[in-house]
């Protein structure tokens, strides 16, 4: 029997209880044995936005304060994305006990590796609020804007973390293929540098806007920081909503009732 995606998902947010409240026991439980605690969790932020930010700002010859909460917000809201994708090939097989007693609603499983990102980024949440308060180019308006742009993220990483975690279960090296791609568009995505140093009609900056991520970073952080979102990302991210929920669905429909035999 085929399972349908979209009727899997809005099940799954119904009822959250597996894929947050076991998320966030087994974050606990894992960094209760450490005696800094969640500050583990909390500590690469930290480092990547006051460290690496600080490192690279006086590299290029940024202002520290300008360029400490780019790259904050960009690292921050990068690992997002990475850490969900990554973990969602390996979501259905880390899972595989609960998939053979019978519990083939594979979103539970994906809503759970992106729950656990989440909490990632709300650890953040105090590193990156010191970062913008010291900023100069913070704007309070793009508050406003973060709950929807964040929305479109965590849309695109729902689909895209379907079609990762039914071919991961076939196909085991999709998780290192996934985890080299995400690697290499690191390198291209406006997190190291400026998005204006390599503007659009450049052949380099034609190359990095075909990045997703480039466009998933740059929705969220431009507002913050009072920077213009080309015209180009909010037609990037449409197209990727639209096709990219029509190839999941179709995916899905197609491979979801194997899972149960592959894993």
């Amino acid at each position: 029997m085929s399972r349908s995606l979209l009727r899997d998902y809005a099940g799954s947010l119904r009822s959250p209880e597996f894929w947050i409240y076991a998320t966030w026991l087994e974050l606990v439980t894992k960094y209760r044995r450490s005696r800094l605690g969640l500050f583990w969790a909390f500590l690469p932020s930290l480092l990547y936005t006051f460290g690496v930010g600080w490192f690279f700002a006086i590299l290029q010859g940024y202002d520290a304060l300008e360029f400490i909460p780019h790259m904050g917000l960009g690292y921050v809201f990068f690992r997002l994305v990475t850490v969900s994708l990554s973990e969602a090939g390996t979501a259905c097989a880390g899972h595989a006990s609960f998939i053979l007693d019978g519990r083939v609603r594979l979103t539970d499983y994906i809503l759970r590796v992106v729950a656990k990102a989440l909490f990632y980024t709300l650890l953040a949440t105090p590193v990156i609020g010191v970062a913008l308060a010291l900023s100069p180019d913070f704007q309070a308006v793009g508050l406003l804007l973060l709950v929807p742009a964040l929305l479109v993220v965590l849309a695109n990483i729902a689909w895209m973390g379907a079609i990762v975690a039914v071919l991961g279960a076939r196909l085991p090296d999709v998780n290192q293929l996934v985890g080299s791609i995400l690697m290499f568009a690191f390198l291209f995505t406006p997190i190291l540098w400026r998005a204006d140093q390599i503007p659009a009609g450049s052949l380099r900056g034609s190359i990095a806007r075909v990045n997703p991520l480039f466009h998933l970073v740059e929705i969220v952080r431009a507002p913050l920081l009072g920077e213009p979102i080309e015209k180009l990302t909010y037609a990037y991210l449409a197209i990727m909503l639209v096709v990219g929920w029509a190839a999941a669905i179709l995916v899905y429909r197609r491979f979801a009732r194997y899972v149960p035999i592959w894993v």
